[in-house]
């Protein structure tokens, strides 16, 4: 089902893996409906551009190389530089500094490369949330290292080249307790204790209680639970606290007006004492993990997105909050973007009970940043 929201929202969006852009490699890419490359440079910074050279238009990702800290074009040999600039022309005496190739800003974090995407071209206004960064500053606790998990394999990673779904279908799931019985067939109930959606880095915090209700017992608590950080709508990480030891990157980037590129990157912890590159355990976990995060894809993949949707009272609260926060990731100028408000919501009235809920602290992120103290 074709997506009904615009799919040209302003944030960071993933486009590979960083071991998927070698030193000296061109990789051809193509999101938010242009031709792209990605190369890496000699001192290994990677660079993300248009696909097309500025001189007589020869794709750079057919025949193009690095060459130290440019690219060249496999047509005429001119140089580029990372800011798109042209720095050599071979048969001539100085480049052409009225013609630049137009690039997008870059970041590797999280083992990934993210660029900035901004129909007006404007600059970042947020970082990229950092795995290993950003969670310490919790009180949940700190001084867990990129050390302490395992590395990256193909076990740990999902990808979808182009599925018809949205971003902001993926961070809706973050605010949604009650698809967890029915999608992921778990006796789970997040209970939230914070939804912090006061910036362009969300927060979300819930501890998990387990159901018993149905074996006619009662719901204890199994002393576990998950923080999220959302990275405007491209990016979400996690930490699972308590019961599991995992950490998650999800990461849904537009392709074009239709689909959407699929990431999702599942890191392990390692046990006391445990130095192994691999572990038959570990990757059963991840899989696992990559197992029920499939599950929510083939329901995001053919979803129509309701609008107003008929809530029923327990999700009104987080449901509201994070659609009308998504509101400052699209163009106001886009003609397609549909009329969107806090109240663009069907929901039974809530009653008063609702206010008694646990919703946890509130703290702005500092500004232009996601790493402020929680």
């Amino acid at each position: 089902m074709k997506p009904t929201l615009p799919m040209n929202p302003t944030g960071w969006f993933q486009v590979a893996w960083s071991d998927q852009v070698d030193v000296g490699q061109v990789v051809r890419m193509r999101y938010f409906d242009r031709d792209l490359v990605a190369w890496r440079a000699e001192s290994g910074k990677v660079t993300v551009m248009d696909a097309y050279c500025e001189h007589l238009g020869a794709h750079l990702g057919y025949g193009g190389k690095v060459v130290g800290e440019n690219i060249q074009c496999p047509f005429h040999g001119w140089q580029w530089n990372d800011r798109g600039r042209n720095v050599c022309i071979p048969y001539e005496d100085r480049p052409n500094l009225g013609r630049r190739i137009d690039t997008l800003p870059t970041e590797e974090v999280n083992e990934a490369i993210f660029v900035w995407h901004d129909v007006d071209r404007g600059q970042p206004t947020f970082d990229v949330p950092d795995m290993w960064a950003d969670f310490e500053e919790h009180p949940l606790g700190g001084g867990t290292t990129r050390e302490a998990y395992y590395p990256l394999n193909e076990t740990s990673k999902l990808h979808h080249a182009a599925l018809e779904m949205h971003p902001q279908y993926v961070l809706e799931n973050g605010v949604d307790f009650a698809h967890f019985k029915y999608v992921h067939e778990t006796p789970i109930v997040p209970e939230f204790t914070r939804q912090d959606f006061d910036g362009a880095v969300s927060y979300v915090d819930f501890t998990i209680t387990f159901d018993a209700r149905d074996e006619g017992g009662t719901i204890e608590d199994i002393n576990s639970g998950v923080h999220a950080i959302n990275g405007g709508l491209g990016v979400a990480i996690t930490r699972s606290w308590g019961m599991i030891d995992n950490r998650t990157m999800t990461a849904i980037t537009p392709v074009d007006d239709s689909t959407s590129a699929v990431f999702f990157t599942v890191w392990i912890g390692r046990k006391p004492g445990d130095n192994r590159d691999r572990s038959d355990g570990a990757d059963r976990h991840a899989q696992g993990v990559i197992e029920q995060f499939q599950n929510d894809v083939d329901i995001w993949s053919h979803q129509k997105y309701a609008s107003p949707a008929a809530l029923a009272r327990g999700e009104y609260e987080g449901f509201t909050a994070l659609r009308a926060w998504a509101e400052q990731f699209y163009p106001g100028d886009t003609p397609a973007t549909p009329r969107r408000h806090p109240g663009d919501i069907s929901v039974t009235p809530p009653d008063t009970s609702l206010a008694d809920r646990p919703s946890g602290s509130r703290a702005a992120p500092r500004p232009g940043s996601p790493r402020s103290p929680a």
